[in-house]
């Protein structure tokens, strides 16, 4: 009997790999099978391709910027995509008694088919709650901050947008919502996030069949948007001009023929359940008088990732070209020593929220820390004492109110460790000036071994009544 040395099977076994490699016998090229061609790879869906994504908090915000967006939209045919933190579910009903999860429902189509007037049909919620007041921060905790990114981060990738417009990530005196504010953070740190493949990967990851069932990842693409630009709901727009485009709302759209401001404010009509947008807007659009939506569009130039001018328009530079991701500078501790004292809670935030994400300019926006309320109602001011020092301290701090105004809390002694920081809740009750000016100042001092180490100055513009609580 023949036998074969185990070297000569493995020989036998590997001929025809290695005859298949070289070009082989043409009786092996003839008996294998051909190579199978696969299918195109699919680009993305340009069916939810945007140039701007609008990431507002609610229903009826959108309309802060419907005096653009026209202009866009109609006359130089960009496509906007529009995201809502929260469905509105608080606040009064101009329309009936829904209210609550009831309300919010109703506001959530009010929203769709106010967008839809102006052929925006990519709408997505974030899925937050509608939190009065204002402070981020507690927006943030009621929004569930990391689900809410989660999703924004995943719009941007789904809608690749060259654009992002949102609210000032900014405590200011006017209506100051938290949820607004809310928005702009998330939307600035989605900006920064969507183009970074290890952030949510599960979103960029292929999926194992796109054409079956059962896959466990999303499919996009990382996308980088190329530029951010905010606006405010800001009592006053002092600080708002030269910082960014300013659209006028007087101009006569071609396409449509009647001023963009008529167009704002028929896009505005649909939000009825609200008194101060879509009633508002129906009786000026009954009666001609239009006055309230003729103000210009102010916005606050972000950042610019192609360069061009801060008051140059939104499109300036911007081609249909993607950008590689670009990273931030990120959290940097700040090397600070001694005792100091600092604005807490939302301002502290801000402070460093801004440096992170490579916008310090907006540091520069108002030259001091401001606040709007109602009289009589309190001020509540978060302070950080700060003891950078090996030896425990005692920081003394004064509050110094308007006239009229009722200290509640605040002037002490605080005992600080070392290397620690004391938290201090500052209240005082707010009252009318007896000039009648709007502005008032709230002053704070610190001061340890007879020595200042510090102060905070703080304007607060009391109004008459209405307002949301701080």
């Amino acid at each position: 009997m023949f036998h074969l040395s185990s070297r000569c099977w493995v020989t036998l076994a590997l001929l025809p790999v290695v005859m298949a490699a070289t070009g082989g016998a043409a009786g092996a090229r003839a008996g294998q099978a051909p190579v199978r061609e696969a299918a195109p790879s699919p680009p993305p869906d340009d069916r939810y391709k945007a140039d701007i994504l609008v990431v507002v908090a609610h229903p009826d915000d959108e309309t802060m910027v419907t005096g653009y967006l026209a202009r866009a939209i109609y006359d130089e045919h960009k496509r906007v995509a529009v995201v809502y933190g929260t469905p509105g579910n608080s606040g009064g009903n101009a329309m009936g008694y829904e209210q609550a999860a009831a309300l919010g429902a109703e506001r959530e189509i009010e929203a769709r088919r106010a967008v839809a007037d102006f052929g925006i049909m990519n709408v997505w919620f974030l899925g937050g709650t509608d939190t009065p007041g204002q402070d981020v921060l507690r927006s943030l905790e009621t929004w569930n901050h990391g689900r809410a990114l989660w999703n924004a981060v995943r719009i941007v990738r789904l809608t690749r947008p060259e654009v992002i417009l949102t609210w000032l990530p900014d405590y200011v005196a006017g209506e100051n919502h938290d949820d607004h504010q809310a928005a702009g953070v998330i939307a600035t740190e989605a900006f920064d996030m969507a183009g970074d493949p290890t952030q949510f990967p599960e979103q960029v990851a292929a999926p194992r069949d796109r054409s079956g069932i059962g896959n466990l990842t999303e499919g996009l693409r990382p996308w980088q948007p190329k530029k951010i630009y905010y606006f405010s709901d800001a009592s006053h727009v002092d600080f708002l001009r030269g910082r960014g485009p300013e659209y006028s709302t007087l101009d006569v759209s071609p396409s449509r023929h009647v001023p963009y401001y008529r167009l704002a404010a028929e896009e505005m009509a649909y939000h009825l359940t609200q008194g101060d947008t879509g009633q508002l807007a129906r009786q000026a659009l009954a009666t001609g008088h239009l006055e309230y939506f003729q103000q210009p569009v102010y916005l606050v130039m972000g950042k610019s990732l192609v360069g061009g001018s801060p008051t140059g328009d939104i499109f300036e530079n911007v081609t249909d070209h993607p950008l590689p991701f670009a990273p931030v500078r990120g959290y940097q501790p700040e090397a600070r020593a001694g005792l100091w004292v600092e604005l807490g809670g939302p301002w502290a935030f801000y402070r460093r929220f801004w440096k992170a994400h490579n916008l310090d300019h907006l540091a520069t926006l108002l030259p001091q820390p401001e606040v709007s309320l109602s009289d009589h109602e309190v001020l509540h001011l978060p302070v950080l004492i700060h003891n950078d020092t090996d030896s425990p301290a005692e920081v003394v701090l004064t509050v110094a109110a308007p006239e009229g105004w009722k200290e509640l809390r605040g002037t002490a002694r605080y005992p600080v460790r070392a290397h620690d920081v004391y938290p201090v809740e500052v209240q005082a009750a707010a009252a009318p000036s007896p000039s009648g000016a709007a502005w008032q100042t709230v002053s704070l001092r610190a001061q340890s071994e007879g020595r200042e180490i510090g102060s905070i100055t703080v304007r607060v513009n009391v109004v008459r009544s209405g307002g949301l609580p701080q």
